[in-house]
């Protein structure tokens, strides 16, 4: 008993270090205070400007108009999360890492909860000011009761849904693309590959014009399928429900993870 509790302790306390190295570095690179305000007033711009130009139209979702920003702002998490890993591989620091912490898969979940819980609390404020400008700006554009639409609030069920799983999309979009830069390496390459999965299903998708074919790769799509956590208008016409939407990007994070950990584990540094 006192040997295993003895090993807990040591599992812990190496957990705690790492925790504590992970968080050093990454609060120390200058950018990362810059990115994840990027993310804020980017997200809250372009939402701000989306319902600044919507004009009154029926059955128009605008819960799902006022989080416009997270499409841009998604942009910015990316390169936050590969920055993350993918800077200690171009000077070289990574060995100094793994040498200081050689149980590779924890420096990797380290990262992840570290980049993951920064991006959750970059995308709360960010969904929640989105969600007050649409509040703010869309009545006076004709989005009133009096024409049918109610004033957005997060005490509605669905709004709230919305705004909490955006919030949910991005930190997800920073795990994909952790997973996918660890496995890539390079800062660029990494971007690109990230941006090309979030981009290619929608594109492919409109110059298909099989509706069979459209319909599942909007389902398999990681922003398409993800994206549709926002939805509170026509939600049962959707080719998945919201939350499986969520649950399909939820696996692409996953699955990128697990690929960057394999390579972490048995590649060189």
């Amino acid at each position: 008993m006192n040997l295993a509790l003895s090993a807990g302790q040591r599992s812990h306390r190496a957990w705690a270090e790492t925790i504590h190295a992970e968080w050093t570095k990454l609060r120390t690179l200058a950018s990362t205070g810059w990115l994840l305000a990027g993310v804020v007033a980017l997200t809250m711009a372009v939402s701000a400007a989306a319902v600044a130009a919507a004009a009154g139209a029926p059955g128009l979702d605008l819960a799902k108009l006022s989080l416009t920003g997270i499409q841009a702002g998604q942009a910015v998490v990316v390169i936050l999360a590969v920055q993350a890993i993918s800077n200690e591989y171009s000077t070289g620091m990574i060995r100094v890492t793994l040498t200081a912490m050689p149980r590779r898969l924890s420096v990797l979940a380290a990262k992840a909860a570290l980049v993951g819980g920064l991006v959750l609390a970059a995308g709360a404020v960010a969904a929640l000011a989105s969600v007050l400008a649409g509040r703010l700006i869309l009545p006076g554009h004709g989005f009133t009761p009096a024409n049918g639409y109610q004033l957005l609030s997060l005490g509605d069920g669905p709004v709230l849904r919305a705004a909490c799983g955006s919030v949910l999309y991005l930190a997800l979009i920073a795990l994909l693309s952790l997973g996918i830069a660890t496995a890539v390496r390079e800062s660029a390459a990494a971007i690109g590959v990230v941006l090309a999965l979030l981009y290619v299903f929608p594109i492919v998708t409109s110059v298909i014009t099989n509706q069979h074919w459209q319909w599942h790769l909007e389902q398999i799509g990681p922003m398409t399928a993800g994206l549709y956590i926002q939805a509170t208008v026509g939600v049962h016409a959707l080719p998945l429900a919201p939350w499986q939407g969520l649950g399909v990007l939820a696996l692409w994070a996953a699955g990128s993870l697990i690929l960057g950990g394999l390579v972490l584990r048995f590649r060189d540094a």
